[in-house]
């Protein structure tokens, strides 16, 4: 499989970074032994990147994986938190569940924020900067689906990398269009920023379209930026490193379909508190009480985290 080095950073991943968060109980809410035998099928086959996130609640499958098979990946993670305090918290929670001494790369976890992220949650990144100072993580920066955090966080020395949204429908970027985002992530790679892309299947919207739309993602990253893809099954792993190793899948993936996977919030537990919709990464949460718009939904899940009546469930 193809490897890359993200940017300045000097790390080496293979173009295809297992997403994790799909796996986890903001989505399939599959076992701890599930998970891992997951993410070990796609280490035995060569990845070696995989992106999580403390709201993921997967590091501990992850470090299952790694002992299963004695491989240690790069590893992405990724907190909400806003405060040195709590991103403090957060460095040392991803350490000891994962494992780990270092951290590869840590991500302000941003993707509704704008390009003031950066102020707003200066006393994150200041954490994350003092503990790569002291190199415990090796590469600080932000995922995000905003047009203007992605040209902000270009022109940040501060950032290292960069975790942005774009597919080729534009589906679930803020701020723009699939254009813009093009344009800003361009700014990145004139930076030297390192690069990974997420979302290219919009949560699983366009994995009918997969070869076109996986097309797109390679095409315009250029082997300059590794690829986020979510996996829940080996099948699934087998087939999407087939594809990245140069191998027709055409009738593989004809035989696929659009995710039937929906959120759905249950009008008698809802109290239209507002917390979904402030958490929706899409904007797709709208009214009083509250519906999910299907058509612009990511499939991401952080509404049901989000959610205190628990009023929120996957059908």
């Amino acid at each position: 499989m193809k490897k890359i080095i993200l940017g300045a950073t000097g790390i080496e991943v293979t173009e295809l970074c297992f997403g994790a968060l799909p796996m986890g109980p903001l989505q399939k809410n599959m076992t701890i032994n599930e998970s891992a035998e997951v993410v070990a099928e796609a280490l035995r086959l060569g990845i070696t990147f995989i992106d999580t996130a403390q709201a993921y609640k997967t590091y501990a499958p992850i470090r299952l994986a790694m002992e299963q098979t004695g491989m240690r990946p790069v590893i992405a993670t990724k907190s909400t938190a806003s405060t040195y305090e709590d991103m403090e918290a957060a460095i040392w929670e991803a350490r000891e569940n994962l494992g780990l001494d270092v951290i590869d790369i840590f991500l302000l976890h941003a993707a509704r924020v704008e390009n003031d992220v950066f102020e707003t949650r200066r006393g994150a990144l200041e954490c994350l900067l003092d503990y790569k100072r002291k190199d415990v993580i090796r590469a600080v920066g932000i995922s995000t689906h905003v047009v203007q955090t992605v040209r902000a966080a270009a022109e940040n020395s501060d950032i290292d990398i960069v975790f942005p949204l774009l597919n080729k429908t534009g589906m679930g970027i803020l701020g723009g269009k699939r254009e813009d985002m093009e344009h800003a992530v361009n700014e990145c790679f004139a930076r030297h920023k390192a690069v990974y892309l997420m979302k290219a299947l919009a949560g699983g919207t366009l994995i009918g379209d997969y070869i076109d739309s996986m097309d797109y993602a390679r095409n315009f990253a250029k082997e300059r930026a590794a690829i986020a893809v979510g996996m829940v099954s080996p099948e699934e792993v087998r087939m999407n490193v087939q594809y990245f190793n140069g191998v027709d899948i055409s009738e593989q993936a004809g035989k696929l379909t659009k995710s039937a996977k929906r959120f759905y919030i249950v009008p008698s537990l809802c109290k239209d508190c507002g917390s979904c919709a402030k958490a929706c990464h899409s904007g797709m949460i709208n009214g009083s009480p509250p519906v999910i718009d299907d058509s612009g939904c990511l499939r991401c899940g952080y509404c049901v985290a989000a959610c205190p009546q628990f009023a929120i469930r996957m059908i």
